[in-house]
């Protein structure tokens, strides 16, 4: 998360904390494109025709955390929306958990590779 600047800034003063807006310090290119696909939340989940043709052979464990993130992102952005908050500030949000997905799914992906190759 770090990684990409989808990070709040933060203002500390004693034991005074405030935070701002996101600090923007990381890769432009992989913040536009998590935000882009943090709208798609919005949306109810489902697998359609194409989704689910596109996960043919990937292992059980990847479709468990996708189905997870779908779930979770889709349920976090329609609270954030009804409590009132700016629309992009809750992409901004579920941008952000959404990094955390993809960041579980590359490691179980690469600890699956290293005990293949070793």
């Amino acid at each position: 998360m770090g990684y990409s600047g989808m990070v709040s800034s933060k203002f500390t003063t004693g034991n005074r904390v405030r935070r701002g807006a996101i600090t923007k310090t990381g890769n432009a290119h992989l913040r536009r494109i998590v935000g882009e696909a943090a709208w798609a939340y919005q949306r109810r989940p489902w697998v359609g025709g194409f989704l689910r043709k596109r996960q043919q052979g990937l292992d059980q464990e990847v479709k468990d955390i996708a189905w997870k993130a779908q779930t979770r992102l889709h349920s976090r952005y329609s609270k954030l929306t009804g409590r009132g908050k700016n629309k992009n500030q809750t992409v901004v949000a579920v941008g952000r958990e959404l990094l955390g997905f993809i960041w579980a799914i590359a490691t179980r992906t690469e600890a699956k590779f290293q005990k293949q190759a070793a």
